[in-house]
């Protein structure tokens, strides 16, 4: 028995695939393409591990994809694959349609035609688990109640337009096709591994490095925020015992407004790490031009994961916040190395810095 774990070189996808070795034998075939993103050292701790198959490649490419599945024959495809980025997706929207729709696509076409040649219990209970994002359901009012499974789509970006029609594609296959899907609709990540892109490795990153902390607009954006290892364990217990055709809400029921989420980090940091002409890194924050089209606030209800498979996340936002502190801290040179020219070049473009 095996499993095939695409985008599994990412953030959350290699937080996955880790976890998933941590807790179990069953070997890990590991697609990933490899763009700026996906990066091998995420997984340098499996180096040598006969458990983990890592493959270079395209979930679009069909030959590629059949071949691994007729060579493995897993029982589980579990699909990270995505370009994930909102700000990316504003400037260059051509490859989040690529990949989250054209190679969600390419995908479900390679997984159905292995499916229907399954039989017996391998086709009964094989399963197909699509990871996507609680941005496909657009943005909530300061009153409104959180995102259920039962909320209306109402993307905003070009990023979660491409993630809600990856998702329409998935529910498609299951509805004519009959492929065993779930799917899982995911707050705010953070954690080790993030790329630092996204808020709170940024915020690590430039507050280290003496830089000014970008906030967009007045920051009081709302995000519920989930460590990734509770949504891994999410993400196990779905394969383990959700319902085929269900989607499953993933969040870890913390609210916080952008600003706070930083001041909280700043705080961390002038503790474990502080400057030596003791100042706050909070004079290091800096506000900066709105995005365009920038959701006013995200938050999950995930009473049916919990009701029907029993998950609660573990961590609280300040005990999953100290620890991915003390994790980027702890590795400064896998920062070193994923802060590219093509980084720094990017991050001169989007905030001037």
């Amino acid at each position: 028995m095996s499993i095939l774990v695409t985008g599994g070189a990412g953030f959350i996808g290699a937080n996955f695939v880790l976890d998933w070795l941590d807790q179990h034998d069953e070997p890990v075939i590991n697609l990933d393409k490899l763009t700026y993103a996906g990066n091998v050292e995420n997984l340098a701790s499996l180096q040598g591990d006969a458990r983990h198959i890592f493959v270079q490649g395209d979930i679009g490419d069909p030959v590629l994809v059949s071949g691994l599945l007729t060579k493995h024959r897993p029982r589980a495809v579990i699909n990270f694959a995505a370009e994930s980025h909102v700000d990316r997706s504003i400037h260059g929207p051509r490859e989040f349609i690529h990949t989250n729709i054209v190679g969600t696509f390419s995908l479900l076409e390679s997984v159905r035609a292995y499916w229907e040649g399954l039989t017996g219990d391998a086709k009964g209970c094989f399963r197909f688990l699509h990871v996507s994002t609680d941005e496909v359901y657009g943005s909530l009012r300061a009153d409104a109640p959180a995102f259920s499974e039962t909320s209306r789509y109402e993307p905003n970006s070009p990023y979660s337009a491409s993630k809600a029609a990856g998702d329409h594609l998935v529910r498609a296959y299951h509805y004519t096709y009959g492929v065993p899907v779930l799917t899982t609709n995911c707050s705010n990540n953070y954690g080790p591994y993030h790329f630092p892109e996204k808020l709170i490795p940024l915020c690590i990153l430039n507050a280290l490095g003496g830089n000014p902390i970008p906030i967009y607009g007045d920051g009081r954006q709302i995000r519920d925020w989930l460590y990734v290892k509770d949504h891994c364990s999410a993400i196990r217990l779905v394969l383990e015992g959700g319902r085929v055709g269900e989607t499953y809400n993933i969040g870890g029921g913390n609210e916080v407004a952008n600003l706070d989420v930083v001041e909280k980090l700043c705080a961390i940091l002038d503790n474990l790490k502080p400057l030596g002409d003791g100042r706050s890194y909070k004079a290091q924050i800096t506000f900066v031009k709105d995005r365009p089209g920038h959701d006013r606030r995200y938050a999950i209800n995930a009473s049916k994961l919990e009701g029907e498979l029993g998950w609660k996340p573990q961590e609280t936002f300040e005990t999953g916040l100290t620890k991915t502190v003390l994790w980027y801290l702890e590795n400064q040179s896998w920062v070193t190395h994923v802060t590219s020219g093509v980084y720094r070049n990017w991050m001169n473009r989007q905030y001037g810095t």
